[in-house]
């Protein structure tokens, strides 16, 4: 395993260099630039908010930040899991003739959706600031953890995509329903208590996403340290999700050249 991240390590500016690309080339002569990727989840927060925080009955101000929030995490794992199911195929002409790590390709979907992630936390830090004040600023050094988790758990959901799909075309499109579904079953436009108050709480409980959204919102929105149990089901769910990836490396990685 050591052997293997050092060869990643390595190939850093590579890698560090495809993820360049990746953003020039999707801003390239846009008008807006990087507004881009903050105009889908602000919109949709606008729209939303309008509308569920009647239908919820929550504080508009409060509601608006943690809907974006959710909208903006929800953006991170669907551009990894989508995106890293093309990854492989989007690389095909550096796995044919530069001998790389297959794990540095779907880093580079990962990669560039944090970035993206990132630039939409900031947003989220401002609306924060303007509605809460700066209390709470301490436990703003528990999103220094959860941002690796994040990390981790977005490179490995890309890497599990992109070798079923080099395999498997159509789980594009079965990962399409997937997401669907999970983000019904997310508490990303509804507060928890809405689906315990109703009997659904099983819904949160046994859904690992709903921990890393506790683990996100507490400090950005309440100003509070996550509670251990999420914290704890976020760490198991990473490891876990990281050791399926791994050894989804393990087994195909040397086979997957005749698979593109």
């Amino acid at each position: 395993m050591s052997r293997y991240l050092k060869s990643i390590w390595k190939c850093r500016y590579f890698w560090i260099s495809l993820v360049q690309m990746d953003l020039r080339n999707r801003y390239r002569r846009s008008l807006l630039g990087l507004g881009w990727s903050l105009l889908h989840p602000i919109a949709m927060t606008a729209v939303l908010c309008t509308v569920f925080s009647k239908v919820f009955g929550q504080d508009p101000f409060e509601y608006a930040p943690s809907l974006l929030v959710g909208l903006c995490f929800w953006n991170f794992i669907t551009t990894s899991t989508k995106d890293g199911c093309q990854c492989l195929f989007q690389g095909e002409k550096y796995i044919r003739q530069f001998p790389a790590p297959m794990a540095i390709y779907p880093l580079r979907t990962v990669l560039g959706a944090s970035f993206h992630f990132l630039v939409a936390m900031l947003v989220v830090l401002v609306l924060r600031f303007s509605f809460k004040g700066f209390g709470g600023l301490a436990s703003l050094l528990s999103l220094g953890p959860t941002l690796m988790l994040l990390l981790v758990l977005g490179w490995s959901l890309a890497v599990l995509a992109a070798f079923s799909t080099a395999h498997f075309p159509d789980v594009l499109h079965l990962s399409e329903v997937g997401l669907q579904i999970l983000f019904y079953a997310t508490p990303i436009i509804y507060p928890a208590n809405v689906l315990q108050q109703r009997g659904l709480g099983w819904l949160i409980d046994y859904n690992p996403l709903a921990s890393y959204l506790h683990l996100l919102r507490e400090p950005l929105l309440a100003g509070h340290w996550p509670e251990f149990n999420m914290i704890l089901t976020a760490e198991m769910s990473t490891v876990f999700m990281a050791c399926a990836a791994m050894l989804t490396l393990a087994r195909c990685e040397k086979r997957i050249i005749f698979q593109l």
